[in-house]
């Protein structure tokens, strides 16, 4: 029994390891389970003190009694019969004496011999005869005992199980059978709900079980997040043969995953964040779509089984494509991006959705406390990182964001052409303006924030956007010009020349350079929303010179508005800044070498003007 009981304590225990395809309502059965081991373990204590008092009382007795009393009664009879032979055989001897008067020597030898095996045989007898008698006696004492013994081992064994279990496992063990009885309602309750959904299911006609039953008039949900489902992937064999092969796939998070039959777990297939999806036709194949990867790059083709099922991939790939699985509510956003059934199966190509600006606030506040917060270097207490970025806050890694493009289109943003060609009004700041400086950079991430009154929520900006990437490998950066004037701040495209983002100078409320990597810089965008509010975002990004050295564009811009309506204080700061040779003003640090050392000498009357 302590065997058995230290066994079962631990399939007890064990029971939470195994893995079960259906697991509901495990959790009340596992802590049961831990309950009853722990019930058992405590038997097996009275058990193996009911074994030892019943080894001391019962089977050592019984042990003593064969080893002991038995054998020396066995040892004595061999000895007896012994001592009997050795009296055989000395009066065989005497029986032989001749009658002659001169063998008197001879005759007293074994007279004497005969003596000695008599006493010899009376003496093993005696022995042998007492030990008998004794074990009449014996026999009888040695069975009781033990029974005795075996008798109190029970007896306390009961009286302690009594005390230990009596009070309370009576309320647990009718817990427990109300438990089971719930269990076994719940059961007959889901019996019969699946008998009644099986008979529904069966009376349906046998035109839904074609695969394309309702291809005249499908009913198609374009506001899907995820979806899943087996589709026929085509793969290369050669040159120009392909095969194709019907697997599972499963969108998760921004990923398109696919797991083959008798596989664990799904395998990632394809980035969805910023592809593309169109229908395509494929050899004499019916329904089949294709998945474009960012860089315009020919990715997958899959074959769907139905005209409804395709277009759903389609919608659901492209909803996922633009991120928008990232937001509070990603199904209100899919069903403003998706109005109409030709929006949702229109291609959506990533070079034709960069949004030329953002919007920025014109009501923030005024330039003169902006100028204060900014240009102080004074030390701020850094917050704690959930005062600073709240818990789960998702993390964008390209500067467009197809979900907010379209919020951004309602509010009346521009749009770009998509061969790079602008508009000469579009920036008309561009050539007017007093400060241009281009910086090469590469975007890192953004992040919505909770404050801008401290530059500790840009360094923690930082660090949980290089974690995540590092997290989730991503690696690949688009290295793009970050333009600098003194009125806006802009991020263009090196090839194509086309402005992917466009940032106010007053919409910017912090900036600053990790305190270690210099090639670090961020700064804090606050922009309105449609409910009236305002929301702050961090971007950062890694350039190739100093951040300090974007740090001190952006705040000179910043002081040129502060100070463009008064004519002499803007005088004063031009004086300051040195020019290139086409006359544009550049950073203290980054003046040509070919400007004589008297830079200001060729912008009197410009700066007066």
């Amino acid at each position: 029994m302590c065997l058995a009981t230290q066994q079962l304590s631990k399939q007890l225990l064990a029971y939470e390891k195994q893995n079960f395809a259906l697991g509901k309502g495990d959790e009340e059965v596992i802590s049961t389970l831990h309950y009853f081991s722990k019930v058992v373990d405590e038997l097996n204590v009275l058990h193996t003190e009911l074994a030892k008092q019943l080894a001391d009382t019962m089977v050592l007795p019984i042990i003593q009694f064969r080893e002991k009393d038995l054998t020396e009664v066995s040892t004595l009879k061999d000895l007896f019969g012994l001592a009997s032979n050795e009296h055989d055989l000395s009066m065989a001897k005497y029986s032989r004496l001749p009658k002659k008067k001169e063998n008197e020597k001879v005759k007293t030898d074994v007279v004497k011999e005969v003596a000695a095996a008599r006493r010899k045989q009376h003496l093993s007898s005696l022995q042998y005869y007492c030990a008998l008698n004794a074990l009449q006696y014996r026999k009888r004492v040695a069975m009781m005992e033990p029974m005795i013994g075996f008798a109190h081992g029970q007896i306390n064994f009961f009286k302690k199980g009594a005390e230990m279990f009596s009070q309370s496992m009576d309320s647990f063990l009718s817990s427990v059978a109300d438990m089971v009885q719930s269990i076994q309602v719940e059961l007959e309750a889901e019996a019969e709900k699946m008998r009644v959904s099986q008979q529904e299911l069966l009376s349906v006609e046998e035109s839904v079980y074609a695969p394309d039953f309702d291809v005249a008039a499908p009913q198609i949900n374009r506001n899907l997040i995820q979806k899943a489902g087996y589709l026929n992937l085509r793969n290369k064999t050669g040159l120009v043969t392909t095969t194709w092969e019907r697997l599972y796939f499963f969108t998760q998070g921004g990923n398109l995953m696919c797991q083959p039959r008798g596989a664990v777990a799904g395998g990632l297939i394809q980035d969805l964040d910023n592809c593309s999806v169109m229908a395509v036709d494929c050899e004499d194949r019916r329904y089949c779509f294709q998945i474009t990867t960012p860089n315009g790059k020919s990715g997958i083709i899959l074959q769907a089984e139905s005209r409804k099922e395709n277009e759903e991939w389609i919608c659901a790939i492209n909803n996922i494509s633009r991120q928008i699985y990232l937001t509070d509510n990603p199904e209100a956003v899919a069903i403003k991006l998706n109005q109409t059934a030709l929006q949702a199966v229109t291609p959506i190509t990533s070079f034709g959705k960069k949004p030329e600006s953002s919007c920025p606030s014109q009501n923030l506040r005024n330039a003169e406390t902006e100028d204060d917060k900014i240009v102080s270097q004074a030390a701020v207490r850094a917050d704690d990182a959930d005062e600073l970025i709240a818990p789960g806050t998702p993390i964008q890694f390209d500067i467009v964001l197809p979900a907010t493009e379209f919020l951004d289109q309602n509010r009346g943003s521009r749009r770009i052409n998509p061969f790079g060609e602008t508009e000469d009004e579009t920036f008309p700041e561009a050539e007017d303006s007093l400060l241009q400086q281009m910086f090469v950079v590469r975007f890192l991430g953004s992040m919505a924030v909770k404050t801008d009154n401290t530059t500790e929520v840009i360094y923690e900006a930082m660090r949980q956007v290089l974690a995540a990437r590092a997290i989730h490998n991503i690696f690949r950066t688009t290295e793009s010009h970050l333009m600098v004037t003194s009125q806006t701040l802009r991020l263009i495209d090196p090839q194509t020349q086309v402005t992917r983002a466009n940032f106010e100078l007053t919409s910017i409320t912090q900036f600053a350079a990790h305190q270690e990597n210099k090639r670090l810089v961020g700064f804090v965008v606050r922009t309105p929303e449609s409910t009236g509010g305002q929301s702050l975002s961090t971007y950062v990004f890694e350039s190739n010179s100093e951040g300090e050295k974007i740090c001190y564009a952006i705040n000179l811009g910043k002081e040129i508005i502060a100070v463009q309506k008064d004519p002499e204080a803007l005088a004063q700061l031009m004086l300051s800044i040195p020019l290139t040779n086409d006359g544009k003003y550049v950073l203290l640090n980054d003046q040509p070498d070919d400007n004589d050392g008297s830079p200001n000498e060729n912008r009197g009357a410009e700066s007066e003007a």
